[in-house]
């Protein structure tokens, strides 16, 4: 079994709305409509769980059903950080799930990823228990020093990293049981994928692209609507 976590619990405050980002409407639907539709539509994916800000719940499941999702089978309280949402998250989904089953985080206001990247998170995921979507950096990078750069960085070595995030449940449940026993959470940069470098583990990378990001500042979202009308037009919609 497959359940993806999508974390919808922040309030998205750099875009400086009068709504978590989220819940923003992009050509009349929410962001984490799109969001729930990658996994809803993915053929491997059997069960969503959305970790949702407590005061926008009832808008969630209004939209729900609006939308007619049927994989959204957990509703679950965000924290007061996002290390807290995704706690909250992965340990509801105790006496939910099998410790052999697979989980994939990913955020909600991150709804470009195709289901390509989807599916090959999976692909690594079952074969080496866990899983991150990786991009080349195909810009060319520099230090920074406030506001002048004075060394070239080989950017060869590097690699963006984005969701979803995919593992086996009980290796997850294992990396934050090692995380709290070593007193990391609260103290490394808030990710699941942060803790593991911490920890001393490896990321597996599978595919990624470009067009995968999260979005962040205002410019995000009229990309995203640029991404969503060139997938209409492809599908002869407009």
């Amino acid at each position: 079994m497959i359940t993806a976590i999508i974390l919808a619990g922040g309030v998205g405050s750099r875009v400086r709305a009068d709504k978590p980002k989220q819940f923003i409407e992009v050509l009349d639907k929410p962001v984490l409509a799109y969001t729930i539709e990658i996994f809803e539509n993915h053929p491997e994916v059997d069960a969503i769980e959305v970790v949702c800000h407590k005061s926008w719940k009832g808008y969630l499941e209004e939209m729900i059903g609006k939308y007619e999702y049927r994989k959204v089978t957990w509703i679950t309280d965000g924290g007061d950080t996002f290390q807290d949402s995704v706690m909250n998250g992965v340990n509801n989904l105790k006496s939910k799930i099998s410790l052999d089953d697979y989980v994939l985080i990913h955020y909600g206001a991150a709804p470009f990823t195709s289901k390509r990247i989807v599916t090959d998170v999976i692909r690594v995921m079952k074969e080496k228990d866990s899983a991150v979507t990786a991009t080349p950096c195909y810009q060319l990078l520099g230090t920074m020093n406030g506001k002048t750069s004075n060394a070239w960085v080989d950017r060869d070595k590097f690699t963006q990293i984005a969701c979803p995030y995919g593992f086996r449940y009980k290796y997850l449940l294992d990396v934050y049981k090692r995380a709290e026993e070593q007193g990391l959470i609260g103290i490394i940069d808030p990710h699941t994928t942060s803790l593991i470098y911490a920890l001393g583990d490896k990321l597996n990378l599978a595919y990624g692209d470009q067009t995968n990001i999260k979005i962040t500042t205002k410019e995000d979202f009229d990309m995203f609507e640029g991404y969503v009308l060139m997938k209409r037009r492809k599908c002869g919609l407009l």
